[in-house]
């Protein structure tokens, strides 16, 4: 099969969040398999200062509304895929990705409008005709609505599947700034009654098929309490909507391999995972006691991340004998809560405003229990990985996390972790101390639950199957 992946970033040339991940991750598995996969991305300053690239075509020029976009395809190599960037420094040569580290670009509509469409302009340059066009998320919502409206027919057999990865983030923009819909009366007919179009809906309205980055997630979007205002767009193409689970990268997130732990361990010998605890303790100035649980947390500080029912808790939690470290950034009015809660229990409680690759490792390997109490969560990999170190998750029924950790009283003999349902902070305060009841009173079943949460795995082969069944359902339409 010939797929197109029209994707705003990809680990291991630009990254931001998860989107990268899944960027390289699906791609990689999919040529894995023997389908010629090709990746189509910005050439942002950040790959051209590190990366050799080439050039593949001419100067071509696009046309939008009295503008012209004269823009090069260029061309490299990652793990044996070939990715091609859209060169078009006005928007793409800049420190920052979609931000100037502050905020927001105020052109980025205007970008990936542009870039959406010299994607596919690209594969036109270079002759690959693909039967999927596989896009991602508001940055590249208008690829199946251009694909329609190709005028020359080179997409008339090829068919788009659009990947939510966080519904949140829609785009909703003046329909006046983005040159490249000015031609289209049926998307002036859909502005708002301030005058903008949302990206999403119009890639959701426009895509062969829709799926969500876990089952779960999938179902939450067609509720109205989970379709980021979207219900209508969601319901209408239910039948085209489903969720697939992301893969893990264990290569990355792996206790026995991983060159960023003092010691590795595997499920034959777990002496290693005590001597993590022991220099996660050491390392952010907690007390080295072995016979405690220790509640890890490393995420960006966002309401998203349920801080709204965790902080309120934080001194019930500190009554019993526990110990808890977040590592993150984000919010400052989180900031705030967490330094001054910190400084009230520097025995029991660590806050790190900072993010490193080194402590995201070393929290995983170090902790008994992982902290995940999201509003909500489209996918989630923290779980994944902190199942992989033995380290179990305590996580909110929403999104993949219901789709990966199975609550102790759901089923005791497959559990891998605690499960709570409701967004409030009894809910969550009841669930921990079932988490800290377990630790103390059942050390022979906590031991047997984290030998059987390493052993879960989520690959990417698994969900490259599974997008393949997707594909082809498309194909036939």
């Amino acid at each position: 099969m010939e797929i197109l992946f029209v994707v705003s970033e990809v680990e291991g040339l630009v990254k931001t969040g998860g989107l990268a991940d899944v960027g390289r991750a699906l791609p990689v598995a999919l040529k894995n398999m023997g389908h010629d996969v090709r990746i189509v991305l910005p050439y942002y300053r950040a790959i051209a200062e590190k990366f050799e690239s080439h050039a593949v075509s001419e100067t071509q020029t696009l046309y939008a509304n009295d503008r012209q976009y004269a823009y090069q395809v260029r061309q490299m190599d990652l793990e044996g895929l070939c990715v091609y960037l859209i060169d078009y420094p006005p928007f793409f040569d800049r420190k920052g990705i979609y931000t100037d580290s502050y905020h927001a670009f105020p052109d980025n509509p205007e970008r990936y409008a542009f870039f959406s469409m010299a994607a596919l302009h690209a594969s036109t340059c270079v002759n690959f005709k693909p039967q999927i066009v596989h896009c991602h998320d508001w940055h590249t919502a208008l690829v199946p609505y251009f694909m329609r409206r190709d005028p020359t027919g080179f997409y008339a057999h090829s068919r788009s599947v659009l990947t939510v990865h966080n519904g949140a983030y829609q785009c909703q923009h003046s329909y006046d700034d983005i040159p490249f819909l000015q031609p289209y009366e049926d998307i002036a007919a859909q502005k708002d009654s301030m005058g903008a179009i949302n990206f999403l809906k119009i890639g959701v309205m426009n895509a062969n098929k829709i799926n969500a980055v876990s089952p779960h997630y999938g179902y939450e979007l067609k509720t109205p309490l989970g379709s980021h205002h979207m219900y209508h767009e969601f319901m209408t193409r239910q039948h085209d909507l489903t969720g697939i689970l992301n893969g893990c990268d264990y290569s990355q997130w792996d206790p026995a391999t991983d060159p960023e732990l003092p010691v590795n361990f595997n499920t034959d010998d777990m002496s290693g995972k005590k001597l993590c605890k022991k220099a996660l303790q050491n390392a952010v100035g907690l007390p080295e006691r072995s016979d405690v649980p220790l509640f890890g947390m490393v995420c960006r500080l966002t309401e998203q991340k349920g801080f709204g029912y965790l902080v309120p808790i934080l001194g019930n939690l500190m009554q019993h004998n526990v110990q808890v470290l977040i590592i993150g950034t984000g919010d400052p009015s989180i900031c705030e809560e967490l330094h001054h809660f910190a400084h009230q229990e520097p025995e029991k409680f660590v806050f790190r405003e900072e993010f490193s690759n080194h402590m995201a490792h070393l929290l995983e390997a170090g902790s008994d229990y992982f902290l995940m109490p999201s509003l909500f969560e489209p996918c989630g990999l923290n779980q994944m990985y902190s199942l992989a170190y033995g380290t179990l998750p305590v996580v909110r029924a929403v999104g993949g996390l219901r789709d990966t950790v199975i609550d102790l009283e759901e089923n005791p003999m497959a559990a891998t972790g605690f499960v709570f349902h409701s967004a409030d902070s009894s809910d969550l305060l009841n669930c921990l101390r079932r988490a800290i009841l377990f630790y103390y009173e059942y050390p022979e079943q906590f031991s047997a639950m984290q030998h059987r949460a390493m052993k879960t795995k989520f690959t990417w082969h698994d969900s490259a199957v599974t997008y393949l069944g997707l594909y082809e359902d498309a194909l036939r339409q």
